[in-house]
């Protein structure tokens, strides 16, 4: 009885201590984050964190869901198919690098013609980055792709082949891989028992322990990977953290949740909050008295609201409901650019046209990529300046003397990045002597077949398709117009009988005719 006792006052004093305003610290080690059950920000309130007996409830709610909820993705199936570990860790990296910030219905065809490409890290250490831009091409964020083939190269030449086989060493020895990425890898392909904190994961743990500070802050961070390293299964820590995030993309959306089918709904304080408001609004209507219920949660049970590092600085939204959660800052809005740029086309050996195309920087935007001749616009110009831009371009390019009357006016693309609003302004151009040799590391002609083969960005694509799109309706309107002359009619001469009436029929829809003329118009047109 004493021991129990004595259990009693050590447990309460430590809910005591953890209920104390904690004081921010200097950024910790990210070792002693992930050792850590809790951090220090989600420490100030027991309200923002999860108790022991949830643990495990939630852990077996979730993972039943996920074995009969999971989709079945390519990637997913190799990692628990693959039986040599190098291969696993190398096909879970491939993945985890194509899925940032890009939806899995896109990665899936680019993760496939990949693996069967590059199956082994030794075969994509092999390949030139040109042909790894080849198959990066549409998928964007360019430097991902440099990063995975930069990678690959240091396994193979510093690393003896071997991927990295721990999360702190994915991280240190991997260009590209981050805190997430790493935790993502290794739980996942190794089976160590780290959790994991993507976007997903981010919205989901906000919702449920009701932390609604700014989801970017370093105190948010901080706690945020900590309730995901308390909650992780150190049985199955990979399909934890991918149900979490399954949850999150399929369930806990950031639009639209379908907080019915959430398998851990009564762990969520958002959840609770939203049932506690229509309890309320439904006792209102049917004019019982108002009354606090016990079993529903508020969200300011924290007992440090107001200087709590977690706890939103907004009111609540009645009308966001869980949508509350999580709190980003404002983005700002993206740069707007306006670019110059032509299709250069001449007419090729085998009678088939090739397109200029000139290498951009090998950092930056778009590192590595094949585009059209282009120029960045500083400001607003007519078109004669534009046209007069292009000329001296290219002819630098070419080292021919062009004349502006060469340039036809295309249209304008519009493609957004995720910081820049870019509208592609352009002009084509024709060349009608092919003897033009211009064939340099950083410029090139290529045929229309090898240009949809070529390691160029979906802007280039879309520029193509207006290309195409203006050229056919010039098609069709020069075979429009031979066509008319063909028929010999002269306008002068009356048409049929029958297509008058007709004629007649459209004018008076526009007019109405007088009574007289109708008469008139009638009996001229009698045959």
């Amino acid at each position: 009885m004493n021991r129990l006792r004595s259990a009693m006052r050590k447990g309460k004093r430590a809910r005591m201590e953890m209920g104390e305003t904690a004081k921010p610290k200097g950024k910790r080690s990210k070792t002693a984050v992930k050792e850590g059950k809790t951090v220090d920000a989600a420490s100030a309130c027991t309200y923002h964190t999860f108790p022991d007996s949830a643990d495990v409830l939630l852990r077996s709610q979730l993972l039943r869901w996920y074995d009969k909820e999971k989709r079945e993705l390519p990637w997913r199936t190799l990692a628990m198919t693959e039986a040599d570990l190098n291969i696993r860790t190398y096909a879970v990296w491939v993945s985890e690098i194509m899925l940032q910030q890009t939806q899995v219905a896109t990665v899936k065809d680019y993760y496939l013609r990949w693996m069967k490409r590059w199956p082994t890290v030794k075969a994509l250490a092999a390949a030139t980055l040109e042909e790894v831009n080849q198959m990066w091409a549409g998928l964007g964020y360019y430097s991902r792709g440099k990063r995975l083939h930069e990678g690959a190269q240091k396994v193979v030449t510093e690393l003896k082949g071997q991927m990295p086989q721990t999360v702190d060493s994915l991280l240190k020895q991997l260009p590209g891989v981050g805190r997430y990425t790493a935790a993502a890898i290794g739980s996942i392909a190794l089976g160590q028992v780290t959790g994991a904190v993507d976007g997903n994961v981010i919205r989901v743990l906000c919702r449920l322990r009701a932390i609604g500070a700014d989801s970017t802050s370093p105190a948010v961070t901080e706690a945020l990977w900590g309730l995901a390293n308390m909650l992780v299964d150190p049985e199955r820590p990979g399909d934890f953290n991918q149900a979490m995030m399954e949850l999150g993309a399929r369930v806990c959306t950031p639009k639209g949740p379908l907080c019915s089918q959430c398998p851990v709904q009564s762990h969520c304080h958002s959840y609770h909050r939203v049932q506690a408001k229509q309890e309320q609004i439904s006792r209102k209507l049917l004019g019982k008295p108002n009354r606090k219920l016990s079993a529903l949660p508020d969200i300011e049970d924290c007992r440090n609201s107001g200087t709590c590092h977690l706890c939103p600085s907004e009111p609540w939204d009645d009308e966001l409901g869980v949508q509350n959660f999580p709190r980003k800052p404002a983005k700002k809005p993206p740069r707007v650019e306006q670019t110059l740029t032509c299709v250069v086309v001449r007419p090729g050996e085998e009678g088939e046209e090739e397109y200029l195309l000139k290498q951009r920087p090998h950092k930056g935007l778009l590192a590595g990529l094949w585009e059209f001749p282009s120029l960045l616009l500083e400001a607003e110009n007519s078109e004669v300046k534009q046209k007069r831009a292009l000329c001296a371009e290219l002819n630098g390019i070419l080292g021919t003397c062009l004349t502006e009357s060469v340039f036809q006016y295309v249209g304008e693309v519009v493609h957004i990045f995720s910081h820049i609003h870019q509208t592609y302004v352009v002009y084509s151009m024709i060349l009608k002597d092919g003897g033009t040799e211009t064939q340099t590391e950083d410029t090139q002609w290529l045929t229309r077949s090898s240009l949809q083969e070529a390691a160029v960005s979906t802007g280039v694509k879309k520029i193509v398709k207006l290309y195409d799109s203006v050229a056919s309706q010039k098609e069709q309107t020069s075979k429009d117009g031979k066509k008319q002359k063909s028929t010999g009619l002269k306008h002068d001469k009356k048409p049929p009988c029958s297509k008058r009436l007709k004629l007649c029929a459209a004018n008076s829809s526009s007019r109405q005719l007088s009574l007289s003329s109708f008469f008139k118009t009638v009996k001229e047109e009698s045959c």
